[in-house]
């Protein structure tokens, strides 16, 4: 199915759930939805006997930091059975929260646990969101545009910037 008629597929069954088309270079067919709707939404592309987008490749997190809304969540789907693409893209304020898309596809509980991790987007009703490659007492997200490039000074980081909230009485 060419990218056009895949996204003119979609919208026509579900233009309650897309904000827009998106048009990108790559000529990678993408919609822009409502955050609110996203597990909704992605449920009924994988159930869809049409669309069968069974296949979860990745969840991935953008810093827009200073714009407003600040965060941009992306879904990379893949239909084993017709081989479509699909991107979807949320945006996302820094203090909203997104639902997890857990009960669609069961290794959606890494990659969101990744975007929390590194951005420290919430994805609310995760079954096990905490973080998944850096400590619990770590302080921040490193891959936010305002982390600074040398992290926070701590015990193990002396060279690191004064960190906003360093009540803990760290020596330089």
């Amino acid at each position: 199915m060419l990218d056009s008629t895949l996204l003119n597929t979609i919208k026509a069954s579900y233009a309650d759930y897309i904000v827009h088309g998106v048009d990108t270079s790559d000529g990678f067919p993408c919609l822009e939805v409502e955050c609110h709707n996203i597990a909704e939404f992605c449920a009924k592309l994988k159930q869809d006997p049409k669309l069968q987008f069974n296949f979860l490749s990745d969840i991935c997190g953008v810093d827009y930091y200073p714009k407003t809304p600040r965060f941009e969540v992306v879904y990379h789907l893949y239909s084993i059975t017709y081989k479509y693409r699909l991107r979807l893209k949320c945006k996302l304020a820094e203090e909203e929260k997104i639902p997890t898309v857990t009960s669609v596809w069961r290794t959606a509980n890494w990659h969101e646990r990744e975007a929390f991790d590194m951005y420290g987007i919430i994805f609310y009703n995760h079954p096990d969101l905490r973080r998944i490659y850096l400590w619990d007492g770590f302080e921040g997200y490193p891959q936010r545009k305002d982390f600074p490039l040398r992290g926070y000074r701590d015990e193990y980081n002396p060279f690191g910037e004064d960190s906003p909230s360093n009540d803990q009485g760290w020596s330089h």
